[in-house]
């Protein structure tokens, strides 16, 4: 195994002496200035994944579309799985589910064709909640569950129903919401109750200071300590089921489909993808 230490050391003595930098007072070039940054210690190299962050998204290198391309079109891209354009390679929904083209540019701006079509992401801005960024990075709940487990059981079907007629605190939602979250192998089987993993609004012990076991818990959201209660990650949105965090989770896959759960869901490449998203999603 390549010592990555050294390697960068050595590397880095390299780009200065054919560079000439000894002394030097200013960096010309990105070269010049990436061995500055080295030398210096502003650039700190720990991996793979800290690589990607110090040498490409903390200076907004520009990312060829060409590259994006080829992580949709190659198999393991995103963690162990299959290419996603094997599902997902055509605007006919006949052809590729929902309709969902990754083979070219447009079709990715597109977004899903088949009803209810939708925009996988938004060109610009940050992905991480979009639909492209939820499907990489959000695991379905209970975490493990299998991916065709169906999302449309009586279970969920309430809880959107309840989140859809405004998430009220009633005895509806005390008699027939609340038990959802608590009752083992609700939405799927072998699995846990919610309130297995959300119990609290403290982590430890709790994940996400996330506590589903009761309607003030439910509402407040997720780290309320960390953010702030103001600034909590809110769960449910009254009224809007599709938007609604425990909603997704509860029907969203992470792609591609069987992946582990415990598989990093910030992949340098998936952190790629989104810079190129956040710079525009240039079809170039």
């Amino acid at each position: 195994m390549i010592d990555k230490t050294k390697w960068g050391l050595a590397a880095t003595t390299a780009i200065c002496l054919s560079l000439g930098l000894a002394g030097a007072a200013a960096a010309q070039t990105l070269s010049e200035q990436y061995a500055l940054d080295v030398r210096s210690g502003a650039i700190q190299i720990g991996g793979d994944t800290n690589a990607v962050t110090e040498l490409i998204l903390k200076k907004n290198f520009p990312i060829p579309f060409s590259y994006i391309q080829l992580l949709f079109a190659t198999p393991n891209a995103f963690g162990e799985g299959p290419a996603c354009v094997v599902c997902h390679s055509s605007n006919d929904p006949n052809k590729s589910y929902r309709g969902l083209n990754l083979s070219t540019c447009q079709g990715m701006i597109a977004g899903a064709t088949e009803a209810p079509a939708r925009a996988i992401f938004t060109a610009g801005e940050d992905p991480k909640n979009a639909s492209i960024g939820r499907r990489l990075r959000g695991n379905r709940m209970p975490l493990g569950i299998a991916f065709n487990v169906p999302t449309d059981s009586p279970p969920i079907i309430a809880i959107r129903d309840w989140i859809n007629a405004g998430a009220p605190n009633d005895e509806h939602f005390t008699n027939e919401i609340l038990p959802l979250f608590n009752t083992d192998n609700v939405f799927g089987p072998d699995t846990p109750k919610c309130g297995t993993c959300h119990f609290s609004d403290q982590e430890p012990p709790s994940f996400h200071e996330l506590n589903l076991t009761s309607y003030e818990g439910i509402m407040l959201g997720a780290d309320s300590v960390a953010k702030g209660v103001a600034n909590a990650t809110k769960v449910i949105i009254p009224g809007d089921a599709a938007a609604s965090k425990v909603f997704q989770h509860l029907t969203e896959d992470r792609m591609p489909p069987g992946i582990d759960p415990s598989e990093d869901r910030d992949h340098p490449n998936t952190q790629i993808l989104f810079q190129w998203i956040k710079q525009g999603a240039q079809c170039e």
